[in-house]
């Protein structure tokens, strides 16, 4: 269960508040909408494409922390945060969605049903949400992340924005739930590396 903390029983608020995409300001005392910046000329590069800055992924950027792996594709945790559990399904290969031929596709099916149905039966795990972002790094990074149950202010769209605001779980049930993700992956296919 999530204990409270501050004034009126709030959370501390989030760093998102000082991103430039954040959508939101205050202006006399109501939250509205900032005004939107004009278009740009042509979109950034990203981390990883050509222009841009060094892909991380590539790199090794979090090599050491995968928990499982096969051939093809690695998954790799989020730092312990808020939600019971984040990860990444990452291609072992710097490609992005569109760069997936139709077995790699096919297989990011597979492993996507698998991951999402062995979070979702881990402990005080309510859902499994996956999306993909793709702002920042070229390379396909796909999250996985596992909402705690019975908290219904933590939901859809908007459950990820709890991550930096919620306590982390202690240490030793994460680090356990990363294993039993990598153990019961390795038996559909792959290697568990925790």
């Amino acid at each position: 269960m999530v204990a409270a903390v501050g004034e009126h029983g709030r959370l501390p608020q989030s760093d998102a508040v000082t991103w430039e995409s954040f959508p939101w300001e205050v202006v006399d005392g109501a939250l509205v909408p900032k005004v939107l910046r004009p278009p740009l000329h042509a979109e950034p590069p990203r981390k990883g494409d050509p222009g841009g800055d060094p892909c991380p992924t590539c790199a090794g950027a979090g090599g050491e922390t995968r928990i499982w792996e096969n051939d093809r594709w690695s998954v790799r945790p989020f730092h312990r945060s808020g939600m019971p559990l984040v990860l990444f399904l990452e291609p072992r290969e710097h490609l992005d969605f569109t760069d997936l031929d139709d077995d790699l596709a096919a297989e990011y099916g597979r492993l996507t049903v698998w991951l999402t149905r062995i979070m979702s039966n881990l402990p005080y795990v309510g859902r499994v949400h996956v999306f993909r972002v793709g702002d920042g790094v070229s390379h396909l990074h796909v999250w996985f992340v596992a909402r705690p149950e019975r908290l219904p202010g933590i939901v859809g769209s908007m459950a990820m924005e709890w991550d930096d605001l919620l306590p982390p779980p202690p240490e030793e049930v994460w680090r356990a739930d990363l294993g039993t993700v990598a153990r019961h992956l390795a038996t559909h296919d792959g290697r568990a590396l925790v």
